[in-house]
């Protein structure tokens, strides 16, 4: 079974996350950030992942360190219940449209982290949300779960749907990065034999 629990602590966060990568899609989300919740709702839906996140964070400041350190932790459950990356498909695209918004993301777990980030936000917030964390949730991610991700918002003029096209898609490639491939069952997807 592809299920972990990762725990993260430091002065700023402290970060509880549970998940099961062959899941049905259920997530409790307490991450302190609303609409933080709501994306994250989006990548366990659309990547039928089992995801349970606890965060406490000094958003008293603001929500920067609890979005970043969130997407630091998922990026090392996702890395821990992958492992060595044996029979997975490795992997995985996904265009998600929303009424007049339309975004892409293209996956990549190759051990090697980077990230291209396209969306020309229209406004600088989704209610109290700072559109520019963003970024900051996925490059956390990405350090932390050795992938290559590209994320392209291709049309919008609404934040809030530019960005949960943006989260939707994701769920969506991960679920099809992270699928098993009976063909190559016990097979690393690499010609180097590993990643």
């Amino acid at each position: 079974m592809r299920q972990v629990d990762v725990t993260r602590n430091t002065s700023e966060t402290q970060i509880q996350i549970a998940l099961n990568l062959d899941g049905t899609g259920k997530a409790q989300l307490q991450s302190g950030v609303p609409f933080l919740d709501h994306m994250l709702d989006q990548i366990a839906r659309h990547g039928m992942i089992d995801l349970a996140v606890t965060a406490k964070g000094d958003t008293h400041i603001d929500d920067h360190h609890t979005v970043e350190d969130v997407g630091i932790t998922l990026g090392q459950a996702i890395a821990k219940a992958v492992g060595d990356k044996k029979g997975i498909t490795r992997y995985g695209h996904a265009y998600v449209p929303l009424d007049e918004t339309l975004s892409r993301v293209v996956i990549d777990f190759s051990g090697r982290p980077g990230l291209e980030f396209h969306v020309p936000f229209t406004r600088a917030r989704v209610g109290d949300f700072d559109v520019d964390l963003t970024i900051e949730f996925f490059r956390g991610f990405v350090n932390h779960a050795g992938v290559t991700l590209h994320i392209d918002n291709l049309r919008g003029i609404n934040a809030h749907h530019q960005i949960e096209t943006v989260f939707k898609a994701f769920g969506r490639a991960l679920r099809m990065a992270l699928e098993l491939d009976p063909r190559a069952s016990g097979v690393v997807p690499s010609t180097k034999g590993s990643l």
